[in-house]
Protein backbone atom coordinates (compact mmCIF):
# COMPACT_ATOMS: atom_id res chain seq x y z
CA UNK A 1 0.00 0.00 0.00
CA UNK A 2 1.48 3.80 -0.99
CA UNK A 3 0.83 6.43 1.72
CA UNK A 4 0.26 9.60 0.96
CA UNK A 5 -0.35 12.71 2.38
CA UNK A 6 -1.28 14.66 -0.34
CA UNK A 7 -3.25 17.38 0.88
CA UNK A 8 -2.90 16.56 4.20
CA UNK A 9 -1.81 19.58 5.96
CA UNK A 10 1.40 18.57 8.34
CA UNK A 11 2.54 21.06 11.49
CA UNK A 12 6.17 19.89 12.70
CA UNK A 13 7.51 21.65 15.63
CA UNK A 14 11.85 21.53 16.21
CA UNK A 15 11.58 22.24 12.26
CA UNK A 16 14.92 22.91 12.10
CA UNK A 17 16.49 20.36 13.71
CA UNK A 18 18.12 17.31 12.06
CA UNK A 19 15.13 15.31 12.48
CA UNK A 20 12.92 18.43 11.43
CA UNK A 21 14.20 18.86 7.99
CA UNK A 22 14.65 15.68 7.09
CA UNK A 23 10.70 14.90 7.86
CA UNK A 24 9.65 18.19 6.05
CA UNK A 25 11.73 17.35 3.01
CA UNK A 26 9.84 13.66 2.89
CA UNK A 27 6.32 15.19 4.06
CA UNK A 28 6.53 17.76 0.88
CA UNK A 29 7.47 14.29 -1.12
CA UNK A 30 4.60 13.03 -0.39
CA UNK A 31 2.35 15.99 -0.73
CA UNK A 32 1.64 17.15 2.72
CA UNK A 33 1.44 21.32 3.11
CA UNK A 34 3.40 22.11 5.93
CA UNK A 35 3.70 23.94 8.86
CA UNK A 36 7.29 24.99 10.52
CA UNK A 37 7.58 25.90 13.83
CA UNK A 38 10.92 26.72 15.27
CA UNK A 39 12.22 29.17 18.15
CA UNK A 40 15.06 29.97 15.98
CA UNK A 41 15.26 31.94 12.68
CA UNK A 42 14.65 29.85 10.16
CA UNK A 43 15.83 31.50 6.39
CA UNK A 44 13.27 29.86 4.06
CA UNK A 45 10.12 31.73 3.25
CA UNK A 46 6.54 30.92 3.50
CA UNK A 47 5.21 29.83 0.41
CA UNK A 48 1.40 28.87 -1.45
CA UNK A 49 1.93 25.02 0.38
CA UNK A 50 4.61 26.15 3.07
CA UNK A 51 3.63 28.16 6.42
CA UNK A 52 7.13 29.77 8.20
CA UNK A 53 6.73 30.24 11.93
CA UNK A 54 9.76 31.17 13.18
CA UNK A 55 10.81 32.92 16.95
CA UNK A 56 7.95 30.46 18.75
CA UNK A 57 8.41 29.79 22.42
CA UNK A 58 6.99 26.88 22.87
CA UNK A 59 7.25 26.35 26.46
CA UNK A 60 4.66 29.76 26.61
CA UNK A 61 0.87 28.22 25.43
CA UNK A 62 0.25 31.81 24.62
CA UNK A 63 2.50 31.40 21.84
CA UNK A 64 1.18 28.04 21.07
CA UNK A 65 -2.29 29.79 20.36
CA UNK A 66 -1.09 32.50 18.34
CA UNK A 67 0.32 29.63 15.88
CA UNK A 68 -2.80 28.14 15.61
CA UNK A 69 -4.77 31.30 14.84
CA UNK A 70 -1.96 31.52 12.16
CA UNK A 71 -2.41 28.11 11.32
CA UNK A 72 -6.17 28.30 10.60
CA UNK A 73 -5.40 31.78 8.91
CA UNK A 74 -3.37 30.03 6.67
CA UNK A 75 -4.63 26.50 5.94
CA UNK A 76 -8.11 26.66 7.28
CA UNK A 77 -7.12 23.26 8.85
CA UNK A 78 -4.51 20.69 10.20
CA UNK A 79 -4.49 17.14 9.74
CA UNK A 80 -1.08 16.36 12.01
CA UNK A 81 1.02 17.56 14.70
CA UNK A 82 4.78 16.22 14.76
CA UNK A 83 5.86 17.50 18.62
CA UNK A 84 9.66 17.27 17.52
CA UNK A 85 10.97 20.66 19.72
CA UNK A 86 13.28 19.41 22.61
CA UNK A 87 16.33 19.28 24.36
CA UNK A 88 19.25 16.92 25.49
CA UNK A 89 21.57 17.42 28.66
CA UNK A 90 23.73 15.02 30.27
CA UNK A 91 23.33 15.85 34.22
CA UNK A 92 24.81 13.40 36.83
CA UNK A 93 22.48 14.35 39.89
CA UNK A 94 25.99 15.34 41.96
CA UNK A 95 27.25 18.44 40.94
CA UNK A 96 24.26 19.44 38.79
CA UNK A 97 21.81 21.71 39.69
CA UNK A 98 17.84 20.98 40.25
CA UNK A 99 17.15 23.86 37.61
CA UNK A 100 18.23 20.81 34.54
CA UNK A 101 15.91 18.99 35.73
CA UNK A 102 13.21 21.99 35.15
CA UNK A 103 14.61 23.20 32.03
CA UNK A 104 14.27 19.73 30.17
CA UNK A 105 10.94 19.39 31.62
CA UNK A 106 10.34 22.63 29.76
CA UNK A 107 11.83 21.79 26.81
CA UNK A 108 10.82 18.38 26.10
CA UNK A 109 7.39 17.65 27.60
CA UNK A 110 6.13 21.17 28.44
CA UNK A 111 6.50 21.87 24.37
CA UNK A 112 4.38 19.26 23.29
CA UNK A 113 2.13 19.36 26.01
CA UNK A 114 1.77 22.89 24.82
CA UNK A 115 1.11 22.61 20.99
CA UNK A 116 -0.84 19.56 21.50
CA UNK A 117 -3.49 21.40 23.24
CA UNK A 118 -3.31 24.68 20.95
CA UNK A 119 -3.84 22.71 17.83
CA UNK A 120 -6.27 20.21 19.21
CA UNK A 121 -9.46 22.28 18.09
CA UNK A 122 -8.29 22.37 14.49
CA UNK A 123 -6.95 18.93 14.53
CA UNK A 124 -10.12 17.65 16.08
CA UNK A 125 -11.68 19.03 12.49
CA UNK A 126 -9.96 16.75 10.27
CA UNK A 127 -11.04 13.35 9.59
CA UNK A 128 -7.84 11.64 10.57
CA UNK A 129 -5.90 13.80 12.86
CA UNK A 130 -2.40 12.46 14.02
CA UNK A 131 -0.01 13.61 16.81
CA UNK A 132 3.03 12.03 16.61
CA UNK A 133 5.67 12.54 20.17
CA UNK A 134 9.21 12.37 20.13
CA UNK A 135 10.29 10.58 23.33
CA UNK A 136 13.10 8.30 23.37
CA UNK A 137 14.25 4.95 24.48
CA UNK A 138 15.49 5.77 27.52
CA UNK A 139 11.87 6.38 28.24
CA UNK A 140 11.84 2.59 29.21
CA UNK A 141 15.26 2.47 31.16
CA UNK A 142 17.81 5.47 32.11
CA UNK A 143 21.89 5.60 31.74
CA UNK A 144 24.38 6.97 33.88
CA UNK A 145 24.02 10.98 33.81
CA UNK A 146 20.91 10.79 32.00
CA UNK A 147 18.15 10.81 34.73
CA UNK A 148 16.64 14.30 34.18
CA UNK A 149 16.55 13.50 30.36
CA UNK A 150 14.96 10.08 30.58
CA UNK A 151 12.12 11.89 33.04
CA UNK A 152 11.15 13.94 30.98
CA UNK A 153 11.21 11.48 27.93
CA UNK A 154 9.36 9.47 30.27
CA UNK A 155 6.92 11.68 30.98
CA UNK A 156 6.07 12.86 26.75
CA UNK A 157 5.27 8.80 26.82
CA UNK A 158 2.77 8.76 29.44
CA UNK A 159 1.18 12.17 27.66
CA UNK A 160 0.88 10.11 24.77
CA UNK A 161 -0.82 6.88 26.47
CA UNK A 162 -2.76 9.45 28.38
CA UNK A 163 -3.99 11.84 25.43
CA UNK A 164 -4.73 8.71 23.10
CA UNK A 165 -7.36 7.51 25.64
CA UNK A 166 -8.67 10.58 25.40
CA UNK A 167 -9.06 11.33 21.56
CA UNK A 168 -9.34 8.16 20.78
CA UNK A 169 -13.35 8.22 19.89
CA UNK A 170 -12.59 11.20 18.32
CA UNK A 171 -10.95 9.99 15.05
CA UNK A 172 -7.25 11.58 16.40
CA UNK A 173 -4.52 8.74 17.06
CA UNK A 174 -1.65 9.70 19.55
CA UNK A 175 1.84 7.82 19.00
CA UNK A 176 5.50 8.35 20.31
CA UNK A 177 8.47 6.74 18.25
CA UNK A 178 11.19 6.34 20.93
CA UNK A 179 14.67 6.65 18.74
CA UNK A 180 18.12 5.11 20.45
CA UNK A 181 21.19 7.91 19.40
CA UNK A 182 20.33 10.03 15.89
CA UNK A 183 22.70 9.61 13.53
CA UNK A 184 23.82 13.38 13.41
CA UNK A 185 26.65 15.71 12.40
CA UNK A 186 26.59 16.48 16.10
CA UNK A 187 26.35 12.95 17.67
CA UNK A 188 29.56 12.20 15.79
CA UNK A 189 31.04 14.90 17.24
CA UNK A 190 30.52 14.34 20.34
CA UNK A 191 31.15 10.52 19.98
CA UNK A 192 33.85 10.20 17.76
CA UNK A 193 34.91 7.00 18.69
CA UNK A 194 30.87 5.06 18.51
CA UNK A 195 29.60 2.76 15.93
CA UNK A 196 27.71 5.30 13.73
CA UNK A 197 26.33 2.76 11.59
CA UNK A 198 24.59 0.92 14.46
CA UNK A 199 22.65 4.65 15.24
CA UNK A 200 19.28 5.50 13.57
CA UNK A 201 19.35 8.28 10.93
CA UNK A 202 17.20 10.97 10.68
CA UNK A 203 15.36 9.59 7.37
CA UNK A 204 15.09 6.32 9.18
CA UNK A 205 13.08 7.98 12.06
CA UNK A 206 11.19 10.08 9.77
CA UNK A 207 9.91 7.33 7.78
CA UNK A 208 8.41 5.81 11.01
CA UNK A 209 6.92 9.26 11.93
CA UNK A 210 5.37 9.40 8.39
CA UNK A 211 3.66 5.85 8.68
CA UNK A 212 1.74 7.16 11.77
CA UNK A 213 0.86 10.42 10.46
CA UNK A 214 -0.67 8.70 7.37
CA UNK A 215 -4.24 7.72 7.10
CA UNK A 216 -3.47 3.82 6.99
CA UNK A 217 -1.91 4.23 10.74
CA UNK A 218 -5.90 4.72 11.62
CA UNK A 219 -5.63 1.37 14.18
CA UNK A 220 -2.70 2.60 15.37
CA UNK A 221 -2.57 4.71 19.02
CA UNK A 222 -1.59 5.17 22.39
CA UNK A 223 2.12 3.62 21.53
CA UNK A 224 5.53 4.37 21.78
CA UNK A 225 7.41 2.65 18.88
CA UNK A 226 11.18 1.84 19.58
CA UNK A 227 13.03 3.38 16.52
CA UNK A 228 16.80 1.54 17.90
CA UNK A 229 18.97 0.50 14.49
CA UNK A 230 21.27 -1.92 16.01
CA UNK A 231 21.95 -0.66 19.70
Amino acid sequence: MTQSLSRRVVAITGALGNLGETLADMAAAQGADLVLIDQATMAIPSSHNRLVLSGIDLTSLADCQAVAHQINRYFGRLDALVNGAGGYAWEPLLGSAIEAWDRLYSLNLRTALNASKALLPLLLQSSAGRIVNIGSSMAAKAGLGMGAYAASKSSVLRLTESLAEELKDMSITVNAVLPSVLDTPQNREAMPDAEHQRWVTPAQLAAVILFLISEQASAVTGTGIPVIGRM
